[in-house]
């Protein structure tokens, strides 16, 4: 297992890391705890959640993750031989989880200060290694959105707020360092311009979508998270599966994420399968399992911290751990990008 840096700290982690928001809706705990066994027997150090999770978001198991994850670090005793990374939910107005704090969520202090209190006592530790922002305090384009619609008068936390209360908890020795997640180029800005100017805390990480299929990553934030050290944790990096090939020629697994629950639509459509089809084949010519081709592609790119997996059979976890053993070559980023070229971001 290679491993990077976070930021500008001293800690390592693994290029692949452990997504695990289907702890506690499509994984049991038990399930959960032995994914956890297994990651780290193979080298995964970074293990990553939120407060809103398990997913999709619900009040019947609101938390249930941290919970889950909490176990298993009381069970094994291997608290330091992880990075424990975990996020506050953003305001409320942008998704809906009026179970959070009576549907008063936000990045303010007392909603920061309340969130990392639950997310500590779940996870029975008395510090995250890196606590992020879920998604943004104001409305800008993240989970798909397209076409930024600029709102004038919007009332959102201001960032040297929630830089100040986030400095705080690292002060007292809760968090050791902090990110981002679901941010734009700009959002990083102000967010290192602030931290700068006020001697505040400084973001090491940026938790955003990227795959064959979404790669917007690259316009924009992949020059900032090379320059200023604040790499990426690639999140959905097979496209909630469409990239393993599993769902093309119509096919729709009943276990499968998007067919159990379809609000998850973003990696769908003919345009998906169709460049999906094209990605699989490319796969298929060069003997590479589709799944490991689409996780190496991620794992190869300068601005990558960790790759974020995600699985809910043990099977899938050893396939996807597989990538980081695979190297692409000339060729085959040859064919890749030719693929992009004519359907680039089938779905940003």
């Amino acid at each position: 297992m290679e491993y990077r840096q976070l930021g500008r700290t001293d800690i390592k982690v693994s290029v692949i890391g452990l997504g695990t928001m289907t702890f506690g809706e499509q994984n049991t705990e038990a399930e959960g705890h032995a994914q956890l066994d297994y990651a780290l027997d193979h080298g995964v150090n970074l293990i990553d959640t939120a407060e809103m999770y398990s997913v999709p978001p619900r009040a019947e198991t609101y938390g249930s993750t941290e919970r889950i994850i909490g176990a298993w670090l009381k069970r094994s005793g291997k608290r330091d031989k992880i990075v424990l990374a975990t996020k506050v939910a953003g305001p409320t107005h942008v998704l809906k989880i009026d179970h959070v704090r009576g549907g008063k969520t936000g990045l303010d202090r007392k909603n920061i200060l309340a969130a990392v209190e639950g997310s500590l006592q779940r996870l029975q530790t008395d510090y995250v290694d890196l606590y992020q922002l879920h998604w943004p305090d104001r409305s800008t384009n993240f989970f798909g959105r397209m076409g930024y619609r600029h709102m004038e008068d919007e009332q959102s936390v201001p960032v040297e707020e929630t830089l100040d209360a986030l400095t705080d908890l690292v002060a007292s020795g809760k968090v050791r360092h902090i990110g981002l997640s679901n941010e734009t180029p700009w959002g990083l800005h102000q967010f290192l311009r602030v931290a700068e100017q006020r001697k505040l805390a400084r973001i090491v990480s940026i938790q955003n979508p990227y795959n064959l299929l979404n790669r917007t990553f690259e316009v924009g934030l992949a020059e900032m998270a090379i320059r200023e050290r604040v790499g990426l944790l690639a999140y959905s990096p097979l496209a909630f599966g469409m990239l393993s090939g599993k769902f093309l020629n119509g096919a729709r697994p009943p276990e499968a994420r998007v067919v159990r629950f379809p609000r998850f639509s973003r990696y769908n459509g003919d345009i998906a399968e169709r460049t999906t089809a094209a990605y699989v084949d490319i796969a298929r010519r060069h003997a590479f399992d589709p799944s490991q081709m689409a996780l190496a592609f991620v794992n190869r790119q300068r601005f990558l911290t960790s790759n974020l997996i995600g699985a809910t059979t043990l099977a899938q976890l050893k396939t996807n751990l597989g990538s980081a053993e695979l190297k692409l070559s000339d060729e085959v980023m040859q064919a890749i990008e030719a693929v992009h070229r004519a359907q680039a971001n089938p779905c940003p």
